[in-house]
């Protein structure tokens, strides 16, 4: 199996999703994640896993909003506002190729952690930093979250909200934008490592949560500025009217279809015998695509009454094998256990602590069309001893740490 970054080291000092998750997906690849976590509190997700306990009972230390984006790691529990811990974060700096966190700049300043910091022990590092609102500007010193930077400022959350609605459309499941922005960290990272091995100097990587929204939203931001103001807003059922086989539809057991034919004077005559009107692609109203786009609206009716006829189920079974394109809208669950990523192992089997089988989405990035094989997130400090004996401590020192409250 390819492990592109097997012999690459990573030192996270990071806490929540968006930037752990990128430690997570260079894990996947083969790194050696180490995971600085307060000796003391942890990780704040761990905080939050007790609050929204979804899957996690009694005495279970498997956690998906936990193991997700730390799968894979080793975990050191160390203090780093302590003078104790200095030397102990330096060899561990002295040793890694990359320093990943997302610490506000306050924050790293404080704790010696900042880029000149870092540099000054070792100038080849690879110094990443994740932030709400960027490296500069206004924002540089504010915190955010994937549902304040993401998806409110970078203009999605107006986009994907309808016309006249009552609420605002939220991020459609935690940690959305913070996932896709792990990604992105994790893709600057290999590139930074390429550069370095190319000319001997080592780039500063820079990523926001602001800067990845508007690039998820570039094309409707760029066609704004094309504009010289926001874009109308656009129904994704209304849409239907000037493209019947465009937008989502409504099943007879309230699931919905979602058509995505761009050319449908191509697909229309398949697509009417699927839906059992093939008499529809000889009607005057719809036997070329200039006069389906015409009569769209019209269309569209026919389409909805013939969709609400059958259930979602019925629809798969019907349009199997249709050249034209089409999904069913599906809920997490079904995610789960869709086909198409089960057949590449993107829904990967991992064991947690306690020894029992469980499941997690996989990173999609994958070399020579292979899974990455997933182990499980580490308990919190659970490689403490480990990773410091690594670094040469004597087991006197170690306890003298863990004395001073510097390690756990």
């Amino acid at each position: 199996m390819v492990k592109p970054m097997e012999g690459i080291r990573v030192l996270e000092v990071a806490q929540f999703t968006f930037v752990p998750s990128a430690g997570a997906v260079l894990a996947d690849w083969g790194a050696d994640v180490i995971k600085i976590e307060h000796a003391e509190k942890g990780d704040a997700q761990r905080g939050i896993v007790k609050v929204f306990s979804h899957g996690v009972g009694s005495g279970d230390s498997f956690s998906a909003m936990m193991d997700g984006p730390n799968r894979g790691k080793r975990s050191v529990g160390l203090a780093l506002e302590k003078p104790e811990a200095k030397p102990v974060l330096e060899k561990l700096i002295r040793t890694s190729d990359v320093f990943l966190t997302n610490f506000l700049p306050r924050a790293r300043a404080k704790l010696g952690i900042d880029a000149d910091s870092v540099r000054r022990v070792n100038p080849d590092i690879v110094y990443t930093v994740g932030s709400g609102f960027g490296h500069s500007g206004p924002d540089a010193d504010k915190g955010g979250y994937d549902s304040t930077a993401f998806w409110a400022r970078a203009g999605t959350a107006d986009s994907a909200t309808a016309p006249g609605a009552e609420y605002l459309v939220n991020q459609p499941g935690g940690a959305f934008g913070d996932n896709i922005g792990g990604m992105t960290i994790a893709g600057g990272i290999a590139a930074a490592l390429l550069a370095r091995a190319r000319t001997g100097v080592a780039p500063t990587v820079d990523i926001s949560l602001l800067g990845v929204g508007a690039w998820a939203n570039q094309m409707s931001v760029n066609m704004a500025l094309a504009n010289g103001g926001p874009l109308p807003k656009i129904d994704p059922v209304a849409a239907r009217a000037s493209n019947p086989l465009t937008g989502v539809y409504r099943t007879a057991d309230d699931r919905w279809i979602s058509l995505s034919m761009l050319q449908p004077g191509r697909y229309f005559p398949e697509f009417a015998e699927r839906i059992g009107r093939p008499e529809l692609a000889a009607d005057e109203r719809f036997d070329s695509a200039e006069k389906l786009m015409a009569n769209a609206a019209e269309a569209a009716e026919i389409i909805a009454a013939a969709i609400e006829e059958r259930t979602k189920d019925e629809w798969v079974a019907a349009f199997d094998g249709m050249e034209g394109q089409w999904a069913v809208v599906q809920n997490t669950y079904e995610v789960g256990h869709d086909p198409a990523l089960r057949a590449v192992g993107q829904i990967a089997d991992v064991v947690d602590a306690e020894g029992r089988p469980r499941q997690l989405v996989g990173s999609p990035v994958q070399f020579d069309r292979e899974a990455p094989e997933l182990t499980r997130g580490p308990l919190f400090a659970e490689h403490t001893d480990e990773v410091l004996r690594e670094l040469g401590l004597s087991d006197e020192e170690l306890l003298n740490l863990k004395i001073a409250g510097a390690a756990t």
